[in-house]
């Protein structure tokens, strides 16, 4: 593969075909050549070719060259190319230009891009306006976006605790991990416990990070198998979440690993957990 794309590469190096070059650059993205990529889209783009400014800014975001992808996005939508509205929004987020990230997410919205109007309603969310996200969301699900009705579905519950969303929880949990880590809670506080840890289970077979915790605290909790929670909480934190670190802290003091105990609520503290760097300093005035 390696040499067929070499060999594609030196024929086409001085070519003015845009779609060739376009093609070939796609290919090498997908082979994380990412400069060999740009060079491609860039011949091709510099003919006018706005699929090939679209994938310019990809190439560009991929090597971390955050402003240079902006401009090339902004090129593409100047081109008619609207399926660059959402990438732009990622990239102006990375930037931490939260204004210029909606305004785009806002622009795919109107271009019919659900997936960008969902990472609207994510980045309202994450400012703190809530009633506002749950509206984009509840637009973009009923256009029929399922991973959007799975992300409602969770909102509502993580505000109501409303046992009547279980429908829409088990329609969501295929699409939004979060929504199947709800389901468990709803069933589990159900006293249907045994459905709640095979549905988590399936999602950390799966590879969802938010299964871990809460599969962890349900097997030390009401299974009392404290060696297949710290294999839970263990697991949650090499696959990213820090708020396992607490968690697994707490069963190592309560075994007597002090030292362990310790160590972990340090790393939670230092990953940003505001509970495992407040336990922290609990123990270090004591």
């Amino acid at each position: 593969m390696t040499e067929d794309l070499d060999r594609r590469l030196r024929r086409l190096r001085a070519s003015g075909d845009g779609d060739a070059l376009v093609d070939l650059g796609c290919d090498l993205a997908d082979a994380g050549r990412h400069a060999d990529a740009e060079a491609c889209f860039r011949r091709a783009a510099e003919a006018g070719d706005t699929v090939a400014s679209f994938n310019l800014g990809n190439a560009l975001a991929a090597q971390g060259r955050w402003q240079e992808a902006v401009d090339a996005y902004e090129v593409a939508l100047a081109g008619g190319e609207a399926d660059a509205w959402r990438n732009l929004g990622l990239v102006l987020e990375d930037l931490g230009d939260l204004a210029g990230a909606m305004r785009a997410y806002r622009g795919a919205v109107d271009a019919g891009d659900l997936e960008g109007g969902l990472q609207l309603a994510f980045l309202l969310r994450e400012q703190g306006e809530r009633e506002e996200a749950l509206a984009v969301a509840e637009e973009i699900a009923a256009a029929g976006d399922p991973e959007a009705a799975g992300v409602v579905a969770c909102w509502r519950f993580c505000t109501t605790l409303d046992p009547a969303l279980e429908d829409d929880l088990r329609a969501g949990a295929d699409h939004f991990p979060a929504a199947r880590t709800d389901l468990a809670h709803l069933l589990r506080e159900s006293g249907r416990g045994v459905e709640a840890r095979a549905v988590l289970e399936r999602g950390a077979k799966l590879g969802e990070q938010v299964a871990w915790l809460p599969l962890g605290n349900l097997y030390r909790e009401d299974l009392e198998d404290e060696e297949a929670a710290e294999e839970a909480f263990r697991a949650g934190i090499a696959a990213g979440d820090v708020y396992c670190h607490q968690n697994l802290a707490v069963l190592l003091a309560d075994r007597g690993d002090f030292d362990g105990a310790v160590e972990q609520f340090r790393l939670g503290a230092e990953a940003g957990d505001q509970l495992a760097a407040q336990t922290l300093r609990g123990l270090e005035l004591g």
